[in-house]
């Protein structure tokens, strides 16, 4: 296993980081999490920068946690980039090289190679302040993977740029990360930037993973109400578990009966207080229907006012206190003060415990 993170703890006056994760090997793990979650923490301490104060880390079996930073055999791009400012686009690639002895011929090579996987070839000779910020951060990464590192680091790396830039060089970067199959360990607080990249994401809350999964499972079958909420738009329905079924569940909430997924070994008890839990984009809309027509988890509420998106409307809704979040694609959405029907499969509704007891 590339990195293996295990039983690590580091403690501060008001916070304690407790983690045991594993990296996969050519996998981009995303650490998602608002911040102060221990995310930089995380990845400063699998560098080299902050010792832990238990506990191992392993790459490919061997620990590392004993070894300085430039022993590590990693790579690193930082959220500012950190590069070399009264250097040239070549200097700073080749820096790393020199600093672990390749030769002058090896380095040109490498140079030359590193600059054709990152679009920058005929670059060179230009001073790096005088590049874009996307162009500094594509040699900030050529820098990084200069001396082939085993793993590479980014910390919040796009960051610093303009949307449509960070469209386009996140695209860039799993090109080359998958192009050079190498171990990437990411953290960002992007919820979308961490949906397009990860090949898994470990959301932190509080110094610990809440989740670990594909971006599908984290998105679609989030582990508590925390991942869920966090990770995109949310409709919560709080109410009691009337019912349990084989694989669904039925409760009563303000806005009427839900029927919801259940595992079938989920710990649910008749009564419990719960949260139903669903997203804006699985509400259907549905006209005046025979009542044999009617599918489960019909709900009605008056538009408050809708939000334009261009290939998409948010609506938001409301019947007495509960307010809902649809997100619709349908160019006729509903009109301000228009009582809408709209359903929820229920194979898209989560449950949840409500720890707030049901109020």
């Amino acid at each position: 296993m590339p990195l293996r993170i295990r039983k690590i703890e580091k403690v501060y006056p008001e916070f304690r980081l407790e983690l045991d994760f594993q990296v996969r090997p050519g996998e981009l793990l995303i650490l998602l999490g608002p911040s102060g979650c221990g995310k930089t923490t995380t990845l400063r301490m699998v560098a080299g920068f902050i010792p832990p104060d238990s506990g191992s880390l392993l790459m490919n079996g061997r620990r590392i946690d004993t070894l300085p930073p430039h022993k590590r055999r990693i790579g690193i791009v930082f959220q500012d980039y950190a590069l070399f400012p009264h250097l040239n686009v070549r200097d700073n690639v080749a820096f790393g090289l020199r600093m672990h002895g390749w030769s002058r011929s090896e380095r040109i090579a490498r140079v030359e190679q590193l600059l054709d996987l990152v679009a920058l070839r005929g670059y060179e000779n230009r001073k790096v302040t005088r590049l874009s910020g996307g162009e500094q951060q594509r040699v900030a990464l050529a820098r990084a993977l200069a001396p082939q590192p085993q793993l590479l680091l980014l910390d919040e790396p796009l960051s610093a740029l303009d949307a449509k830039m960070r469209g386009n060089l996140r695209a860039e970067i799993r090109r080359i990360q998958r192009e050079l199959a190498i171990t990437t360990l990411y953290v960002t607080h992007d919820q979308e930037e961490a949906l397009v990249l990860g090949d898994r994401i470990a959301v932190m809350r509080g110094g610990a993973i809440e989740q670990i999964d594909t971006p599908e499972n984290v998105y679609n079958r989030p582990g508590n109400l925390f991942v869920g909420s966090f990770l995109g738009q949310a409709n919560l329905l709080r109410g009691r578990l009337s019912e349990r079924r084989a694989e669904q569940a039925v409760v009563r909430t303000p806005a009427g009966k839900v029927v919801a997924r259940l595992e079938t070994d989920a710990p649910f008890t008749v009564g419990q207080p719960v949260v139903v839990f669903f997203r804006p984009e699985h509400c259907l809309l549905h006209g005046d229907a025979p009542d044999s027509l009617v599918p489960p988890n019909l709900f009605s509420a008056r538009v408050l006012h809708r939000e334009y998106l261009g290939s998409h409307q948010l609506v938001e809704a409301e019947r007495d206190d509960q307010r809902f979040l649809l997100d619709l694609s349908d160019r006729k959405a509903p009109a301000s003060g228009e009582v809408i029907r709209f359903s929820v499969p229920p194979e898209d509704c989560c449950l949840f415990p409500d720890n707030s007891g049901g109020k």
